[in-house]
């Protein structure tokens, strides 16, 4: 594969394929961005233009078809995932999918058991992209020591798109096209497993729906809306015993937060995501020391460049595995069942 022209198919061309992906790929050597479908042939049409996408197909059935496709990139809603996913990997083509992995948990291990059918095609999803820069740095602090032993993982993700009654229906509210996902609650988690290598014994959920009703921009159709605006967990991490807590709102008005807290016995971390900021405070201090980057620690978005280099070259994939998105979709499926059990307490090894 490394001396031929890998061809690359686009199965959907959403905000991220569009910012991400399809100039991630135009920078690789020797990629050809070879057909695209997306929801209209016109919006295939437009996307096709500007970025030099040779043909268009008319649905994405098409593109997994196509004998000049080596590999696909899927950009749609989490709806078509495993569907997508499955179909490109028993037709031979590479797969990297987008974030989330899946709709629920048994379209994950559907996913896993086709790539595990098919060990010799790269299977990738998209990594969240709030901590590539800082993953090094955090996962050396805790393995050299700084932290101590590790008491409490925080992440408080917050904002207040949601909370006018008013604010339109989108896809990450609608239960059809986004699933058992909430919120940011999934890729979130999937940033701290790169981190700490252990997952909840057991936890509790609650969330709740403010607005059960709204309507897409357009639409005066109310849908209705059963994916929460607001979302806690409570948690204990098996191997460390450290406590989970985590917060997710969208009713959340004023500044936006999106932190990580790492509390350990002898320091904390904490990572402000929408700043760019990791720092350090000795345990019981009041003062943060701000923990300068190096360059070479500064990875940076490589999504696209790891796909083609783990096709051309087989590097393994470690942002992010089929293997390492099945344990984020257990984390959520996890959290599904505690809303539906009333904050029920759920276990991981029942999953």
């Amino acid at each position: 594969m490394s001396q031929h022209k890998l061809r690359i198919g686009f199965i959907g061309a959403g905000e991220n394929t569009r910012l991400m992906h399809l100039p991630g790929f135009q920078k690789q050597p020797n990629v050809e961005l070879s057909v695209v479908a997306n929801r209209s042939r016109q919006s295939a049409e437009a996307v096709a233009t500007k970025y030099g996408i040779q043909r268009v197909a008319d649905n994405w059935q098409a593109v997994i078809r196509d004998p000049q496709v080596d590999a696909v990139c899927i950009g749609t809603w989490p709806y078509l995932h495993a569907e997508s996913t499955i179909a490109a990997l028993e037709a031979g083509k590479h797969v990297l999918c987008e974030a989330r992995m899946a709709c629920d948990l048994a379209q994950a291990k559907a996913m896993f058991s086709a790539h595990q059918a098919k060990p010799d095609l790269v299977a990738q999803i998209v990594p969240a992209p709030f901590s590539l820069d800082f993953d090094a740095t955090i996962r050396e602090m805790l393995a050299g020591g700084q932290l101590g032993e590790l008491l409490e993982v925080r992440i408080v993700h917050t904002g207040g798109q949601l909370a006018s009654p008013d604010a339109p229906m989108t896809w990450r509210l609608d239960r059809e096209l986004s699933g058992k996902n909430v919120l940011t609650m999934g890729i979130m988690h999937e940033t701290v497993q790169r981190w700490v290598e252990d997952e909840p014994e057991w936890l509790v959920a609650d969330g709740a729906v403010f607005q059960t009703s709204r309507c897409y921009e357009g639409e005066t159709h109310a849908r209705e809306v059963s994916i929460p605006d607001s979302l806690s967990i409570l948690g204990r991490f098996k191997q460390t015993g450290a406590r989970m807590v985590y917060h997710f709102s969208g009713v959340e008005s004023g500044k936006p937060r999106m932190e990580f807290r790492l509390n350990g016995s002898k320091g904390a971390l904490r990572f402000d995501a929408f700043a760019k900021q990791l720092m350090f405070a000795q345990a019981g201090s009041t003062e943060e020391k701000k923990i300068i980057m190096s360059r070479s620690e500064s990875r940076g978005w490589q999504v696209e460049a790891d796909f083609v280099r783990s096709i051309r070259e087989g590097a393994p994939v470690r942002l992010t595995s089929f293997e390492k998105g099945l344990r984020y979709m257990t984390f959520t499926e996890m959290v599904a069942d505690s809303i539906e059990r009333d904050a029920g307490k759920v276990r991981w090894a029942d999953y």
